[in-house]
């Protein structure tokens, strides 16, 4: 090789170093391994929801409401599908002692007129009366797995998670097929390829969660059938990079910074 050429290429994976370097500098802390399980919902039938990551504390209230296709059964007064807590739970997780346990279970009891691909939506609101709205789980840092317990039936149902990115962009994640008997934990990936964060400070941009999806299909019945579910946890990496300010990319200490501005005008009386 001539000599001219050998320092042109020297220089062209100088140059891709150099980018690959600035390219991890900038999304770096989405290499990190600092897991965290989280237990988002424990389906105990409790409003009041809190979490501690750091030191900081996340602190929501929301109960879960259901919603379904339009083959849903009507019978008489009666409209399907219907949500209850049970007062059971995978002994997998807990024990088979129940003395002294106050532990729950919600349950889906669904009722379809036609076969197909019926769908029956369990999802998380806040407020109540007029008042209540859909509601979507903020998750904090960057979720790697969502994690739950399923009660199935041996029916050829599966389920589906559905997430939101900070672009507004609906992510459906495919959590598995509950054609099994009792309780099983199932697990699902979150793909790498849903952004949780970008280039400008601040840099992460968590995942909300928005519904469970059960999906049914068109060779299995659907006049009658019960899920339930448990223990809703994601594994998230929390870490963040520390840098000199970093307190000016928190949203929270934005908010209270520019909430307390005078017009922005930088002058004060």
């Amino acid at each position: 090789m001539r000599q001219g050429s050998f320092k042109v290429l020297s220089k062209i994976l100088c140059l891709i170093l150099m980018a690959g370097m600035a390219a991890f500098s900038a999304f770096g802390d989405e290499f990190t391994n600092d897991y965290e399980a989280i237990v988002l919902e424990t389906f105990d039938g409790n409003t009041a929801h809190e979490w501690t990551v750091g030191s900081k504390t996340y602190q929501y209230d929301f109960s879960w409401k259901l919603d379904a296709s339009k083959f849903a059964s009507k019978i008489d007064d009666e409209q399907f599908p219907k949500l209850a807590y049970a007062n059971s739970f995978p002994q997998a997780l807990f024990g088979t002692n129940r003395e002294g346990k106050d532990l729950k279970s919600i349950g889906v009891w669904g009722k379809f007129d036609r076969r197909g691909y019926n769908w029956v939506d369990l999802y998380p609101v806040s407020g109540e009366g007029d008042d209540e709205k859909a509601f979507e789980i903020p998750i904090p840092g960057r979720i790697s797995y969502l994690d739950m317990w399923v009660w199935g039936a041996n029916l050829n149902y599966y389920i589906e998670a559905y997430f939101r990115d900070y672009q507004g962009v609906v992510h459906n994640i495919y959590v598995g097929n509950i054609g099994f008997t009792g309780w099983k934990n199932m697990r699902a990936r979150i793909p790498t390829s849903i952004r949780q964060s970008k280039r400008v400070l601040p840099r992460l941009e968590g995942l909300t969660f928005i519904k469970f999806r059960i999906w049914t299909t068109p060779l299995e019945r659907v006049e009658n059938f019960y899920v339930y579910f448990d223990q809703f946890k994601v594994l998230t990496d929390t870490f963040e990079s520390f840098y000199d300010g970093d307190e000016l990319a928190d949203p929270d200490r934005v908010q209270e910074i520019w909430a307390s501005a005078d017009g922005g005008s930088g002058r004060s009386n």
